[in-house]
């Protein structure tokens, strides 16, 4: 066989081996790409929601605004656009019962309505609010602050004391009192002043509680107020000064003159 048809045939079988493995290559089975769904669009509900921090007793004017919030999760206490379209300006400007933040829905049972005393409003049910005179050497030299937990100490002069001895008894009539405010601030300073020293301290007590240090403020020399431990606060106390007024709807009348205290019988 002659040279040239040697060649001519080896690139025929290359040829046709080339053409066979392109072949192959095209017909095998390519890869299917799956494109995924776009995610569900989440349901959402317009809140009323705080967009700044609200200080305890602060007003919310311009402090709240519209904002969408998934709709599962949307507590009944919140405020919706959808039930109360009128929220903004109905609520904008109601007092902050306690302390508010940024980006917290308003919720109706933390807001005292605008013209309400604030006060009365956060004062618990069957409780009073009583003021009593302080100054720093009555208050933990300025320490005691809103919402501190105190007891209150009555300080007299001893009966058998004579004026130069100089002699005084001591008495803790109320105990783990909160304070509600300190002269008309009813929380610390925002500035970070930690210290204040007020005029006058507004205690949150029972009637009972209200008449003893009524009593004990004819009777004292001084009152003084003992700032108490925050893992104290929940402790309940089990006595307290009521002989002070214990005498009440037992015939007997307690009578106070010069700082002493006696009982006198009353004809039914």
């Amino acid at each position: 066989m002659a040279a040239s048809r040697l060649i001519i045939l080896g690139v025929a079988v290359a040829a046709a081996g080339g053409a066979g493995y392109v072949a192959k290559f095209m017909s095998a089975e390519k890869p299917k790409v799956t494109i995924a769904a776009p995610p569900p669009e989440i349901a959402t509900s317009e809140v009323l929601v705080l967009n700044a921090d609200v200080p305890m007793g602060a007003s919310l004017t311009d402090k709240i605004s519209w904002q969408n919030w998934p709709k599962d999760a949307v507590n009944d206490a919140f405020i919706t656009r959808g039930a109360e379209p009128e929220a903004l300006e109905e609520f904008g400007s109601s007092l902050a019962r306690v302390p508010l933040y940024a980006g917290e829905p308003v919720r109706k049972s933390k807001l005292v309505g605008g013209g309400a005393s604030f006060l009365s409003s956060v004062l618990p049910a069957g409780y009073r609010a009583v003021a009593t005179s302080i100054s720093a050497d009555t208050s933990a030299g300025g320490f005691i602050l809103p919402n501190d937990f105190v007891d209150v100490i009555m300080v007299r002069r001893a009966e058998s004391a004579s004026s130069a001895t100089g002699g005084f008894s001591t008495e803790t009539i109320l105990k783990n009192i909160r304070v509600l405010a300190i002269d008309q601030t009813i929380q610390e300073d925002e500035e970070g002043k930690q210290v204040r020293v007020g005029q006058t301290a507004t205690l949150e007590l029972t009637p009972q509680q209200a008449e003893i240090i009524t009593v004990a403020q004819q009777m004292a020399d001084r009152l003084t107020l003992t700032l108490r431990a925050v893992a104290d606060s929940n402790e309940r106390p089990t006595d307290q000064a009521d002989y002070l007024v214990s005498g009440r709807g037992k015939g007997v009348v307690r009578v106070i003159k010069s700082g002493q205290v006696s009982e006198v019988g009353t004809r039914r």
